[in-house]
């Protein structure tokens, strides 16, 4: 062996660790670019914080915006924007679920005939099956929500056919990569009352958020749940309960709010209501004023935010596998039991600490910055809350904060938004990488809990 090799620099080789480049990488050329003069609308150019911001926010598919979006950006920009939505989308599923083949082809033989045998509907045995995967679901769901919003803004708002195509495209890729942009300064306000506008954006938004191993499993065996694997089940059985309970409670809580949904018209508020939930789950649009809701309705959303929605897709948050292990753990061990089952399968007390450990990283990067933003701001703390979330969620709505920070503010948020959307994916994947056996165990302790 060449004794120089061993002082030769480190290749970065983990998988993890190419796609954090990747994104970091992508997230900089589209800066660029959004800091051309050609970008901007009007003489002169995007400041770098500007351009800074909305690259990482589009890249990231959060939706956060800190100038106009159709007022400030050029078509050039508007272009831009959207082709960082659409690949950091791509990007997030294929990334994510390349991931997991890796993580899966590291682990023992054991485990690995275990994961071939619980996701025998996925596939995910190679690079070109993920791939084409993912760009078949990403082209039918957007081109159909595209033709949907198209027609209707056609039809019934007198857009010209150009405008409303457009218009159509670019909310349809914004719906379904959960990335909150929108060609109006009001985003989705002025349809809050229209069932044809607001639901082909909850559809691809909640399609985007189940993410790509759970929309392949169920094209192929939809009509065979009992086939599902433990991923899929565990998905469906978090995602619809936690979507059902944000709708039933923000269109509670808001009915007789006159600034919110107390001024619609009674058939009007669930579908708001519904809107709304649907989007707080990562989406970023909003159909009424955030800033005018309960501070009830905020909490809730912040919890809904911080836990997003499945892995592997364009959501962000912990991820809803990650927030029902930790509920099915809990609940095991308030009954005494020795192990963490559901749905008839055990699951590996390592996942269960990957689970915790995502989730524990997760609310000390939320910490941290809430209180750095407070003492910067002196803003309240609830507002602060709900701006920090929002962007490490990667979900976009604004408590209206974010238009009175500094410029170091901003790009505190940026950085959220980066970890928040690279954080999770990442370091699950580092976590299950790292798997290794030990020959030998320490002598057992019980420390006092509680």
């Amino acid at each position: 062996m060449d004794p120089r090799a061993s002082r030769r620099p480190r290749i970065v080789r983990h998988p993890a660790q190419i796609v954090a480049l990747a994104f970091a990488l992508v997230a900089a050329i589209g800066t660029g670019l959004l800091w051309l003069p050609v970008a901007r609308r009007g003489e002169g150019a995007a400041t770098f914080v500007e351009a800074l911001f909305t690259s990482i926010s589009a890249f990231c598919v959060t939706g956060h915006v800190v100038v106009d979006t159709r007022e400030h950006w050029s078509g050039f920009g508007l272009v831009v924007i959207l082709a960082l939505a659409q690949v950091g989308g791509f990007g997030i599923m294929t990334s994510a679920s390349l991931l997991g083949v890796f993580a899966s082809r590291r682990l023992g033989l054991r485990s690995r005939m275990l994961t071939a045998t619980e996701s025998r509907g996925l596939d995910l045995g190679d690079v070109r099956t993920v791939l084409l995967g993912v760009l078949r679901v990403s082209v039918v769901v957007e081109l159909v929500t595209a033709v949907s919003l198209a027609t209707r803004l056609f039809v019934a708002y007198d857009r010209s056919l150009p405008s409303a195509a457009w218009e159509g495209v670019f909310l349809a890729v914004s719906s379904f990569n959960n990335a909150g942009f929108v060609l109006r300064s009001d985003s989705m306000t002025d349809f809050v009352a229209d069932p044809w506008m607001c639901l082909p954006v909850v559809g691809a938004s909640f399609l985007g958020g189940l993410g790509f191993p759970v929309l392949l499993e169920l094209r192929r065996q939809f009509r065979l749940p009992q086939r599902w694997s433990l991923h899929t089940k565990l998905t469906l059985a978090t995602t619809i309960p936690l979507l059902v309970f944000g709708w039933f409670f923000l269109t509670v809580n808001e009915w007789r709010n006159p600034a919110t949904l107390g001024a619609l018209d009674w058939w009007a508020r669930p579908l708001a209501g519904l809107f709304q939930a649907s989007a707080t789950r990562s989406s970023g649009f909003n159909s009424i004023d955030i800033t005018a809701m309960n501070g009830g309705s905020w909490l809730v959303m912040d919890v809904l935010m911080f836990i997003g929605g499945g892995s592997a897709s364009t959501a962000g948050g912990i991820k809803v596998t990650t927030f029902a292990l930790l509920a099915v753990a809990l609940y095991a061990e308030f009954r005494g039991e020795p192990t963490v089952s559901v749905f008839g399968r055990k699951v590996n007390d390592r996942v269960v600490r990957q689970a915790l450990t995502v989730a524990l990283v997760s609310v000390g990067v939320v910490v941290v910055a809430t209180i750095v933003l407070t003492e910067m701001t002196r803003a309240p703390l609830d507002m602060v809350v709900f701006e920090v979330i929002s962007a490490f969620a990667t979900v976009g709505l604004s408590s209206g904060l974010l238009v009175q920070l500094p410029e170091a503010g901003q790009v505190i948020l940026a950085v959220l938004m980066f970890l928040g959307r690279i954080g999770p994916i990442t370091l699950g994947a580092a976590l299950a990488l790292r798997e290794r056996s030990r020959m030998y165990e320490y002598p057992e302790g019980r420390p006092i809990i509680g």
